[in-house]
């Protein structure tokens, strides 16, 4: 049995599972890909839960972007296996050959834990960032110009997309977990992709080495990092008083924000609500960028919107001559249909759609956008006296219902849990009581 009282990185780590789960008793889940940092999470986690006597449950989401990555998952199944723990291998096989496959991947591997995480009730999960990561993560964007958010540091107990995330190493360098697992005689996967110049992680890794004669080590990095996040949380907090004054979310997931007291308060502040709000209306990870959000804030406090704009998948519309709507962009929206099941999902980012207990024949339907079809057949159901449109439905911008998720079968509209109308599922937007306003993305 691992002994604490002899081992540091196992009292760091304990420390840390101590610290963000609390009083919580609910399985912890792990998220490994075989490489050596999340090996030894699985290891150090298995022995914290041991001694506090907690369920461990582990995950590996396979991209399917290498020919061994089944394999692969396969082996972190009989490590988790041999621990005596359950595992489960998610699979990703959205890759179009398009767009940023690094950016995609990580989201969709965010989606594919987070919904993992809510199927099976666990209290957290636990990922295997390290400080190295934490450093290269920094150099990255001091690459590209970035302020306070984005150097701050990682979160060790953090909230999004509708779970919970932990990252119990961040104090531990890479190195040395690596050679905590030789102690133990521990395999890991070496991932080839860690070695591939083109990324520029890897690119970033091997710059950290060359400026260690400089003094610029993972060590100060991570420190920096560390008062970055102070001096964030410390904005935030601003913005979240500015919010109570100024934001108010609908159930449509729509945003309405009082321009006087945001031209009042200071800019970083305004920014700050901005920012967090056109990210969370969009279901985003990350806010727009810098330049157009700056743009859309100059048109906002000089009232000159006109008509409205585009921005970062959402439109941004007036509302009288005080307030502005942010609102999902019908155009940003994925309209194909999203297979509902049993354990329901996290649809658009933004809204948590369940099956209702009682409606099991309902899991054969689908989740798409409301939409024009479903906007006309609402209407026609008002029409006939079948169906009363809601309070909170009736003051959304139109543009913010027909972002709505709806439930569909062979092309008829099977419910519209927002609106009020059908059986069988509910939706909740999830952005407004999820940390809300504290600022999203690492822009700025």
């Amino acid at each position: 049995m691992l002994t604490r009282a002899v081992d540091p990185i196992i009292s760091e780590v304990f420390a840390a599972l101590d610290t963000a789960l609390g009083g919580e008793t609910a399985p912890l889940g792990v998220a490994v890909s075989g490489g050596g940092d999340s090996m030894a999470l699985l290891h150090l986690a298995d022995a914290w839960a041991t001694a506090r006597g907690r369920a461990l449950e582990v995950a590996t989401v396979d991209h399917g972007l290498r020919a061994e990555s089944a394999a692969e998952a396969r082996l972190v199944g009989g490590a988790a296996g041999a621990l005596g723990r359950p595992h489960e291998a998610l699979e990703w096989r959205g890759w179009a050959g398009r767009g940023n496959l690094q950016a995609e991947a990580r989201a969709a591997r965010r989606r594919l834990l987070s919904a993992w995480a809510a199927r099976r009730g666990l209290a957290a999960i636990a990922l295997g960032h390290t400080m190295d990561d934490q450093a290269e993560t920094v150099l990255l964007r001091l690459g590209r110009g970035a302020g306070v958010d984005g150097l701050s540091a990682m979160a060790a107990r953090a909230e999004a997309a509708g779970a919970i995330w932990l990252r119990p190493l961040l104090g531990i360098r890479r190195a040395a977990l690596r050679d905590w697992l030789r102690g133990r005689g521990v395999a890991w996967i070496e991932d080839p992709s860690n070695e591939d110049m083109r990324f520029d992680r890897v690119r970033a890794r091997r710059s950290l080495s060359a400026l260690a004669p400089l003094g610029v080590t993972a060590e100060g990095l991570s420190a920096t990092a560390e008062r970055m996040r102070g001096a964030r949380e410390a904005l935030d907090h601003g913005a979240a008083a500015l919010a109570a004054k100024a934001a108010q979310w609908g159930a449509c997931g729509e945003l309405r924000l009082a321009l006087p007291p945001l031209r009042a308060a200071p800019r970083e502040l305004a920014r700050r609500l901005l920012r967090s709000g056109l990210t969370r209306a969009a279901g985003a990870e990350y806010g727009p960028r810098a330049e157009a959000e700056a743009q859309l804030m100059n048109a906002m406090f000089a009232y000159k919107l006109g008509g409205g704009r585009s921005l970062h998948g959402c439109l941004i519309r007036p509302d009288g001559p005080l307030h502005v709507v942010i609102s999902r962009e019908e155009a940003a929206v994925d309209a194909a249909p999203a297979p509902l099941g049993a354990e329901g999902l996290i649809w658009d980012g933004r809204f948590l759609v369940a099956i209702t207990p009682s409606a099991d024949d309902e899991c054969d339907a689908a989740v798409a956008p409301l939409g024009e079809a479903g906007a006309r057949r609402l209407a026609e159901l008002s029409g006939a006296g079948l169906w009363r449109a809601p309070q909170h439905w009736a003051a959304a911008p139109r543009a913010a219902r027909l972002t709505t998720p709806a439930l569909w079968r062979g092309g008829k509209l099977k419910a519209a849990p927002l609106a009020e109308y059908g059986a069988g599922a509910t939706a909740r937007f999830m952005a407004a009581g999820d940390g809300w306003p504290a600022a999203c993305g690492a822009g700025g």
